[in-house]
């Protein structure tokens, strides 16, 4: 019997002590979770309540910064914009701004110009940083895309540069020509000829003007809210009928041709100005006793079917640096000729934004000396396809695609057209 009480006592003894051990066990690890450690310093934990929340809401780029310069919390936008990388601030300026705040409170704001990431263009990204202190041990950056602010910018400057050159040109000779009336007021063939001129500069003027206007309309209207269905062949007619007048003049032919009876959906009167542009450049930059070929097509695409129309002139042609530029406000390739022609460098800047807005766009193909082909393509407003008879385009080759080999000639983008509208 007393062997087996004392088994029993010893067996109590060691449960006991087991208990013991392990309530100490527990109590320490719950201490040391309750620790903070060098990598729970960095982790979302450490934010004040509700910071995780508001900086993912911000437009800006977030940056959050331990006492130890680490990235806490970093926004999406951040990684984007190349400002973290490998857990650290990649931007010394701004690394330098965080530490300054977080030794003396302050806040901090700068603009800075940083290399685009991916680029070997030297292009700079411009922002606004600003960094403030984010409780006793951390640091907020955000940071302001201002790159495209300022591009627009920049084109507003440009825009109001040359809008102001543009009409002081035309005012300054009328009012030159104003004066020289008046002072040769007893002679009659003197002020009938100055007065030609007033009436030429008068002309210029009100045609800047009224393509100023038409471009902040196409600009700032929404054509599709009166869209209807437009036929292309009343759009080629009256472009046609437009520039009948200057093609007459120089004895140019105007063919037209393509697929009969497609329909466009948009705007009627901004989709005339856009082809009726097209047509007058094409007619102004032809040499004398040339063609300028009209013709509309439909086309296949993944979004649905488009028309195209193309207008193929026999001009001058334009080089590839100017291609890259033509449908800018105000750039002219022939500045001379531009100005002979009573041309104001908006006509195709005013093209580009009505396809645009009409969910299309317009193509150029040139080659200097042969002449230039541009291409509109719209929306098909789902016109009938029965029974129409489709010609070749003026300018395309047998696949429907612009000539690229510099071989084509001046006359046979224009031999599959039926026979043409010649003009008096």
């Amino acid at each position: 019997m007393d062997v087996n009480a004392a088994v029993a006592a010893a067996a109590a003894i060691a449960g006991v002590l087991t208990g013991v051990i392990a309530m100490l066990a527990f109590r320490w690890s719950e201490r040391d979770l309750k620790r903070p450690t060098r990598t729970s310093l960095h982790t979302d934990p450490v934010l004040p309540p509700g910071v995780d929340t508001v900086l993912s809401v911000l437009r800006s780029s977030a940056v959050v910064l331990d006492e130890a310069d680490a990235v806490v919390k970093a926004s999406s936008a951040a990684y984007a914009l190349g400002l973290v990388r490998g857990g650290k601030l990649a931007v010394e300026p701004m690394l330098q701004m965080a530490r300054d705040t977080r030794r003396d409170g302050e806040i901090r704001q700068v603009e800075l110009d940083l290399p685009r990431r991916g680029t070997g263009r030297g292009e700079a990204l411009a922002v606004s940083a600003r960094v403030a202190p984010l409780g006793s041990r951390l640091v907020l950056l955000l940071v302001e895309d201002l790159t495209e602010a300022r591009r627009i910018e920049a084109v507003r400057r440009d825009f109001v540069a040359n809008v102001s050159h543009e009409l002081k040109t035309p005012v300054g000779a009328l009012s030159l020509l104003s004066e020289a009336v008046m002072d040769a007021s007893e002679d009659p063939e003197a002020v009938e000829r100055f007065a030609g001129r007033m009436q030429i500069e008068a002309t210029r003027l009100t045609n800047l003007v009224q393509e100023l206007i038409d471009l902040s309309r196409v600009q700032n209207d929404d054509p599709l809210e009166d869209a209807e269905p437009v036929r292309a062949d009343d759009l080629v007619a009256e472009a046609v009928d437009r520039c009948r007048h200057q093609a007459g003049t120089k004895q140019i032919t105007m063919a037209a041709g393509g697929t009969a009876d497609l329909r466009i959906w948009g705007n009627r009167g901004q989709l005339a100005a856009a082809l009726g542009n097209l047509v007058e450049n094409a007619v102004n930059y032809s040499p004398a006793r040339t063609r300028v070929g009209i013709a509309a097509r439909r086309v296949t695409a993944p979004g649905g079917d488009l028309i195209e129309i193309a207008v193929t002139d026999q001009g001058i042609g334009i080089s590839e640096k100017d291609k890259e530029r033509v449908f800018e406000r105000f750039y002219r390739v022939d500045p001379a000729r531009s100005r002979a022609t009573g041309g104001t460098g908006l006509g195709l800047a005013i093209v580009k934004h009505v396809a645009a807005s009409h969910g299309g766009e317009v193509t150029v193909w040139s080659s200097e000396g042969q002449g230039s082909t541009f291409t509109l393509r719209l929306p098909e407003a789902g016109a009938a396809r029965d029974r129409v008879t489709t010609h070749h385009m003026p300018g395309l080759d047998e696949e429907g695609e612009q000539p690229t080999d510099g071989t084509t000639t001046v006359t046979s983008p224009y031999d599959p057209l039926p026979a043409p509208e010649v003009l008096p």
